[in-house]
């Protein structure tokens, strides 16, 4: 890896609607223009974004992070409260992830208060919207091992 700090956002499905799908609880804005925002606002760090409706493909994706990424965020969609692979690809790699829901899950519906993904963050974030990953971002980044990276 080269000196600066890679953090992987990885997304599950329906969150390529962000901004259509149910705008009172996800809000109007889509994520594509927010990542430029929080691209942005951190130059110090290198942001790579992914996507998939797919179980697979995140699964791939999280295996695939522990060689290119210092830290992940994720937002695993409906898979946080369904998909133990998941769950167990998250428990497998070493790299540090953050977990993120949009909204607050424990305002929700019952079957949405369980994240499976939860025990294998090293933190957690529900209910600040999109706040919530410049939140993630400004954790990594106020890291003393991400201040190392950095130099």
């Amino acid at each position: 890896m080269n000196s600066t700090c890679k953090i992987l956002i990885l997304h599950g499905p329906n969150l390529n609607l962000l901004g259509k799908r149910q705008p009172e609880i996800y809000g109007i804005e889509g994520f594509e223009g927010y990542l430029n925002t929080l691209k942005n606002k951190f130059k110090t760090l290198e942001i790579d974004f992914f996507q998939s409706n797919h179980e697979g493909e995140i699964i791939d994706k999280i295996q695939e992070s522990e060689k290119k990424y210092h830290f992940a965020i994720i937002n695993a969609g409906g898979y946080s409260h369904t998909s133990v692979a998941i769950a167990d690809a998250v428990a497998a790699v070493a790299t540090p992830f953050i977990g993120i829901h949009i909204s607050n899950i424990y305002q929700r519906e019952p079957e949405r208060h369980i994240d499976l993904l939860a025990k294998y963050c090293n933190a957690n974030m529900a209910g600040f919207g999109l706040k919530g990953y410049e939140m993630a971002l400004e954790y990594i980044r106020c890291l003393p091992e991400t201040e190392n990276i950095e130099k």
